[in-house]
């Protein structure tokens, strides 16, 4: 998280104290580096310039409209999985032929949206899918044009609940399954397969299971071309890691380094959709501390006003979130393993918990923490990523409010919510 850096005892974003920000705009918050997105955003893309990629950021990871507005004039597309982030995309102006749809379980009434919206592609995941985009194209007196996404059978080796890639999962469509549509594609005359996607899940780690499933993807593309169907584009997904931990992990230039031969031979235009790679480490959660406690076997509880309906990835996914003071002059280590016995005597062995009525509403468990004081503020770092989009107003807890950094300056992007934000929708 270069963007995010201690300086003289003060956690700062591109040079602005963190602790500024926090008075300005109250706990919990979002605070997000523009330069970091911008950056990681033009990273990827510049790792994969030899296949000229249209670089498709994931929506799901970051909605907020600011965010896609800087990313968009980087030139990025938008991957959208719903009508709502579609709408966002089109909101702040991106051209339709720089979106592309995925998603299981797309309504009747996303399609017709899409379709009349001239997307450029529907990642297609069912027989069925193709036959209601058929239809509806048929009543639009359009044709739509589609990728169908391929689930290679290959194990990302990711959490269970982050791997899309294997034939137990719900997503995409087997290559047996796949021939025969192929084979069929004549029957259906407002559908254009023109594209093949294939994505494996979030996070993965080394390159291999990309390796594997293009091999496959390599395959099966001349079959489609040999049953006259003209296969386009090649849309490989994203999934591309980032440290939570402060370890190393690949850059970009070693995904592509491993892939662009077999991207290559495809001879297809490239499609590209990461979204935890860009925004992950571009932004924090900031919290408040308010309550210390420890009970009679000696367990330590920091109670924080974040909670679990703020970022739930590690209630959803025990995932870890690096935390440490805003304020200290205790270094973070470099590196930090979870689960590893703690052995420097300044720190604390603590449980770092949010206000949320759930046992699953924590955050770190016998987690290394310097010791803090009710009032103080604790960073929860690599929360860019599936943190504000996942939050919800459980326990009626008003969302927070998310925070750009750019330069010298930053902006409220989307106000806190308050109790009248609860219950408008509900009220006669």
């Amino acid at each position: 998280m270069e963007f995010f850096e201690y300086v003289n005892n003060e956690l700062t974003c591109e040079g602005v104290k963190i602790k500024d920000v926090a008075a300005a705009v109250g706990t919990p918050a979002y605070i997000y580096s523009k330069k970091a997105f911008v950056d990681s955003f033009n990273e990827i893309k510049d790792a994969f310039s030899q296949a000229d990629p249209l670089v498709c950021f994931s929506v799901k990871s970051n909605s907020n409209l600011s965010i896609l507005k800087a990313l968009k004039a980087e030139g990025s597309g938008f991957d959208v999985v719903s009508g709502g982030e579609l709408f966002r995309a089109l909101k702040i102006g991106c051209d339709p032929k720089k979106i592309v749809f995925a998603g299981v379980g797309k309504s009747s009434e996303e399609i017709k949206y899409a379709i009349e919206s001239d997307i450029l592609l529907f990642d297609v995941e069912s027989w069925s899918e193709i036959r209601n985009i058929n239809r509806i194209a048929k009543e639009l007196n359009k044709t739509a044009e589609i990728a169908i996404r391929i689930n290679p059978d290959v194990d990302a080796k990711t959490h269970s609940k982050t791997t899309t890639g294997k034939k137990e999962n719900k997503f995409g469509i087997d290559l047996v399954t796949a021939r025969r549509i192929i084979a069929e594609a004549s029957d259906y005359g407002n559908v254009n397969i023109s594209g093949i996607h294939v994505h494996l899940g979030s996070p993965i780690h080394d390159t291999e299971p990309y390796e594997k499933g293009l091999a496959k993807i390599n395959e099966f593309i001349p079959e489609c071309r040999k049953n006259g169907v003209d296969i386009k584009y090649l849309n490989i997904g994203g999934g591309y890691c980032i440290s939570y931990t402060g370890k190393k992990e690949l850059r970009p230039n070693e995904y592509a380094a491993k892939m662009l031969e077999l991207i290559e031979k495809t001879g297809c235009k490239l499609i590209m959709e990461p979204g935890r790679f860009i925004s992950g480490n571009a932004g924090i959660l900031v919290a408040n501390v308010i309550y210390n406690k420890e009970n009679d076997i000696g367990k330590k509880f920091v109670i924080c006003d974040a909670a679990m309906n703020d970022l739930i990835r590690p209630a959803l996914y025990d995932s870890f979130h690096r935390i440490w003071p805003v304020s200290t002059d205790i270094q973070m280590p470099e590196v930090e393993v979870p689960d590893e016995k703690i052995s420097n005597d300044k720190l604390e062995i603590v449980d770092v918990v949010g206000p949320v009525c759930e046992s699953s509403d924590v955050f770190a468990k016998d987690r290394g923490l310097p010791p803090v004081e009710e009032n103080d503020l604790l960073a929860i770092f690599s929360a860019g990523a599936y943190g504000f989009t996942m939050s919800s107003p459980y326990n009626s807890r008003p969302r927070a409010c998310e925070v750009l950094v750019n330069g010298d300056k930053f902006d409220i992007i989307r106000r806190r919510e308050t109790y009248d934000d609860l219950v408008a929708l509900e009220e006669n």
